[in-house]
């Protein structure tokens, strides 16, 4: 069969350059809005899952440069669905302490047991999620693949800084005392 030419163009480099821009502004806009969230919606709690997931972002990007990996847009994407992501954990952390709360706990008890608990369920979730990346970079092209590998890169990161992080910044604050009230939101 005959090859027909319907149109064609050329990508110079300042589009390129302005989809990186794009990219770039797009991981900064979410992670601000994700940051005001919850800072307004979990009190301090909040603001340690913010430093949480700015420590993922920077655990994402240094690993990604420890691979000698080119940051592309693909690559910003699964960036941008990982601070999403990384987000989670802390919700369901932050909720499960909450509900323990609210069962009369004390304020220690309520802190290990919301950890404790959330973890299975974190652990499932991102478990099934790394199965459905494992395949996408199987069976994906070049664009599919550098979101598996992301994505991937920042959900073993954000189990780190959602579970070993914040857990770290709370018992700082609030370990090892008496405590009767925590700062955790609405």
């Amino acid at each position: 069969a005959p090859v027909t030419i319907i149109e064609e163009r050329q990508v110079g480099p300042s589009l390129g350059e302005q989809n990186i821009h794009m990219g770039v502004l797009s991981v900064e806009v979410g992670m601000t809005l994700v940051v005001i969230f919850m800072a307004i919606y979990y009190g301090l709690m909040g603001v340690i899952a913010d430093i949480a997931l700015a420590m993922n972002l920077v655990l994402i990007v240094a690993v990604l440069s420890l691979l000698g990996a080119t940051l592309t847009l693909p690559g910003i994407a699964g960036i941008v669905l990982t601070v999403g992501m990384a987000v989670d954990a802390n919700v369901l952390i932050f909720e499960r302490i909450r509900e323990e709360l609210r069962r009369g706990m004390g304020v220690q008890a309520s802190i290990h047991a919301g950890y404790e608990r959330a973890f299975v369920t974190i652990l499932d979730a991102n478990i099934t999620t790394l199965i459905v990346m494992t395949i996408l970079f199987s069976l994906g092209s070049g664009v599919i693949k550098g979101i598996a590998i992301t994505v991937t890169i920042g959900l073993i990161t954000s189990m780190f800084t959602a579970i070993t992080g914040t857990r770290a910044l709370v018992n700082m604050v609030y370990g090892g005392r008496a405590i009767k009230h925590i700062s955790i939101g609405i």
